[in-house]
């Protein structure tokens, strides 16, 4: 049984970017694509002692050529280290090179042909070449996956025309391998066109399963955002001789060109000349230059931040500049960017007198633009929210690097545009709540809001990390931003956080990351640039857990407890006991270890080969570079054969209080120590689903039961659901060893409290076994399946 949704429950995921929500409120970016970005941190301050390897900038069109061709031929050697089918291909999109020879290679993926939507990934090289790693925006097989569709394309069209009774087909339907959320289907993509809600164009993609016809996603095409301007005051802008005069065309910045579209909603319209290079505009609105020079301005200004701070020329790294549209319509409250012209597009406002030409708009829109070339975030859910939360974080640090008179620059975003009439900016970065609608920390299923209100978690992230907690005036602005459960947070400085944010967006995020893989993106780029110890790495955490996302670095190392150890005499033995740490990497030692066995001090790998029988109680400490020390206690059973099965508990951190899943492999966000969720115990627990979308998390581990012996798995659940009914199963988890089903649970098992569930894994004796929790949960009315206090006891 299926379930209809309402059109308003959809989604949308944004093509084409705009400033504004729906007149109030500035917007976001693409869907799914990529290209290059060379962050060069040489710019950017590092704390003292600290490794920060400066990007090498490709540094021509024919450099940047000739590195997507290399990366081209590399695709297939690739593709076949990461394990995809041979009817896979990977296409370069992207190559960002660090001055000590790594690479970082963005492809997008085809499957038979086609696209894969949500298929992209990032394949990290050493100098060497090596392959060491790759952060995929899907891990889901495509094998198996047939290439005919059962509906065909006019059925689609229906569908997706069905969907916007107010469009019409802007671009007939192409088959396409959907992999953004769910199990990988084949389905129809359909681009519509027609008029958005605030009068702007609408391009809006639709995406048909192929097999019934249900519509998977709807996402946005369009995303929303010397001389005198109105916003900008008197400055200076790049122009090009033309015949007699001059036009609005800078040649030191790609040729980027502003014309007017003369209230027009549609084409390029007229570059704006005049007979002199001086005296555009006179700062109102009623002379039409005074836009021009506010968008020419932003424009510039945005090429000049990213290109003096990170390298990078131009919007696609390629140094080629934008085309700005400036008058579009009548009374249009917006600006947006747009891929398809690669443009980006302002308003004038309410009568055609408040033009929405503002330097942090102007930033804004085009950073729409880097991440349509880049991480290609989804513009739907918390990916969408990332997406226009990188507009707003880089579109004011191009404000910040503009540092004008007449637009002091601060954390506040549109606040020189006062649409709501009373001064009041669109929204503010380090108390996203002020605008009534946007939250100050992430929540579960917060994915549902607009973006630009679930934006505010991010926003207030890079504030904090970049600024920290408390009360404090910046350039006339007083702030005091909140945190959660009172979390104190030290800045590192507005620079490295954004050279943090540049690195995490170009090099590690993909088109479906969320806000922990953004946790995970930004930690992984702070320790690239600044060291995995020290303040910035840190800050990172704790900024996150202000918000939030993921827990503060524990002050002392926080010892990850292994499960019990069953071995046998005589038989090669190794065990990892992990330990993370705030300062630097621990130091390990171990006490009552097995005759034969041994702790590595510096890893914390346990081996050799047991030479005695008997039962040993181990205990394993860490201590960090600091002094202080955390231990973990187990355990270790050695078997000769002979005499009963010992009693154990086999499964590693079964409570998860060590605050990371290991040894557990999760999909992310699924370790969680949200209290709006208690734990059966302590404040950690696994997560999985619960937000209300299509959408399929996994926690597993892997675990030998030793031959002869009983073995039961038991867990604590809670399901707690919204759906009503007591008949239909929508949301389910599965519970299998090795791929054999042994416990399945839905929504229809929702209670208030946990229920203890066992499941005999007698019949595994003697094996090793992969134990997987999967829940998947369908596209609206969540349902969370939460998991704790795990173990696999074993005895006679």
């Amino acid at each position: 049984m299926s379930r209809s949704v309402p059109l308003h429950r959809l989604v949308p995921l944004a093509v084409t970017t705009a400033l504004l929500v729906t007149g109030t409120s500035v917007c976001a970016a693409p869907a799914v694509s990529a290209a290059p970005a060379a962050p060069a941190p040489s710019a950017v301050p590092a704390p003292s002692g600290a490794p920060v390897p400066p990007a090498a900038p490709l540094s021509s069109a024919a450099d940047r050529s000739a590195a997507l061709a290399a990366a081209d031929r590399q695709g297939p050697d690739i593709a076949r280290s990461l394990g995809l089918t041979g009817q896979e291909r990977l296409v370069a999109k992207d190559v960002v090179r660090d001055a000590d020879g790594t690479r970082h290679l963005r492809y997008e993926r085809t499957y038979a042909g086609l696209p894969v939507l949500g298929g992209a990934l990032v394949a990290h090289q050493g100098a060497d070449g090596t392959l060491k790693g790759a952060d995929r925006a899907s891990t889901a097989p495509l094998a198996g996956l047939g290439t005919t569709p059962a509906l065909d394309a006019a059925s689609a069209q229906t569908s997706a025309l069905d969907s916007r009774p107010d469009a019409r087909i802007g671009r007939a339907p192409r088959l396409v391998v959907w992999a953004a959320d769910g199990a990988p289907r084949l389905a129809w993509e359909t681009v519509l066109a027609g008029t958005a809600a605030d009068g702007g164009p609408s391009k809006p993609h639709v995406i048909t399963d192929a097999a019934d016809g249900t519509v998977l996603r709807t996402f946005e095409g369009v995303r929303t955002g010397t001389g005198h301007g109105v916003h900008v005051g008197q400055v200076t802008v790049g122009t090009t001789p033309s015949g007699p005069g001059y036009e609005l065309r800078d040649g030191a910045r790609g040729g980027g060109r502003t014309t007017d579209l003369g209230n027009r909603g549609s084409g390029n319209g007229s570059v704006f000349t005049r007979p002199t290079e001086d005296g555009w505009g006179d700062g109102t609105p009623a002379n039409r230059e005074s836009a021009a020079v506010d968008a020419h301005f932003g424009v510039g200004a945005t090429w000049d931040y990213y290109q003096d701070t990170f390298g990078r020329a131009g919007i696609r790294g390629d140094g080629i500049g934008a085309l700005s549209r400036v008058h579009y319509g009548s009374g249009y409250v917006n600006a947006f960017w747009d891929d398809a012209c690669f443009c980006m597009t302002f308003g004038d406002g309410d009568g055609d007198t408040h033009p929405l030409t503002s330097i942090d708009v102007a930033g804004h829109e085009m950073t729409h633009g880097v991440t349509a070339v880049t991480a290609d975030l989804v513009y739907s859910g918390e990916s969408g929210a990332l997406n226009e939360a990188t507009s707003d974080i880089l579109g004011s640090m191009v404000e910040f690097h503009a540092d004008l008179p007449a637009d002091v620059p601060d954390y506040l975003i549109g606040e020189k545009l006062d649409l709501f009439g009373d001064g009041r900016p669109l929204r503010r970065m380090d108390r996203p709540s002020a605008d009534g609608e946007s939250p100050d920390s992430w929540y579960r299923g917060i994915g549902r809001l607009d973006v630009h209100n679930s934006s505010g978690v991010a926003n207030h992230f890079f504030y904090l990390l970049a600024e920290g907690s408390g009360a404090k005036d910046i350039n006339g602005v007083h702030y005091d931003s909140p945190t959660r459960g009172g979390i104190t947070v030290t800045g590192i400085g507005r620079d490295r956080a954004a050279a943090v944010w540049y690195r995490a967006l170009t090099v590690h995020m993909t088109s479906t990351t969320d806000y922990a893989g953004a946790r995970a993106a930004t930690l992984q780029a702070a320790a690239e640039l600044y060291g995995a110890t020290g303040e910035a790495y840190d800050a990172v955490a704790t900024a996150w857990a202000a918000v939030n996302v993921g827990a503060a670095l524990p002050a002392a190392p926080a010892v990850t407890h292994p499960g019990d150890q069953v071995t046998a005499v005589g038989t090669p033995a190794e065990l990892l006991v992990t330990a993370p740490a705030v300062a630097g990497a621990p130091t390990f030692s171990a006490e009552g270890l097995p005759a034969g066995l041994a702790i590595d001090a510096g890893t914390g790998r346990i081996a050799g080969t047991p030479t005695e029988p008997g039962s040993t109680t181990v205990t394993v400490t860490a201590t960090s570079a600091s002094g202080t020390a955390a231990s973990t206690r187990f355990t270790w059973a050695v078997t000769d054969g002979t005499g009963p099965c010992p009693t154990a508990r086999l499964l590693g951190n079964g409570d998860f209080e060590s605050g990371t899943a290991a040894p557990w492999a999760a999909t992310s966000g699924v370790l969680d120590a949200d209290p709006n969720q208690a734990a059966h115990g302590g404040a950690w627990k696994a997560w999985l689903n619960g937000y209300g979308s299509s959408r399929t998390d996994t926690l597993t581990q892997t675990v030998t039961v030793p031959a002869g012996c009983r073995a039961t798995l038991g867990y604590w659940l809670h399901v707690d659901s919204a759906e009503d009914t007591d008949k239909v199963i929508f949301d389910r988890l599965t519970v299998t060893a090795n791929g054999t089903q042994l416990a399945t649970h839905s929504n229809l098992d929702r209670a208030d409290g946990y229920t203890r569930r066992t499941v005999d894994l007698s019949a595994h004796a003697g094996q090793t076994v992969t134990l997987t929790f999967k829940g998947t949960e369908d596209f609206s009315i969540r349902t969370s399946f939460v998991l704790d206090d795990l173990a696999v006891e074993i005895g006679a």
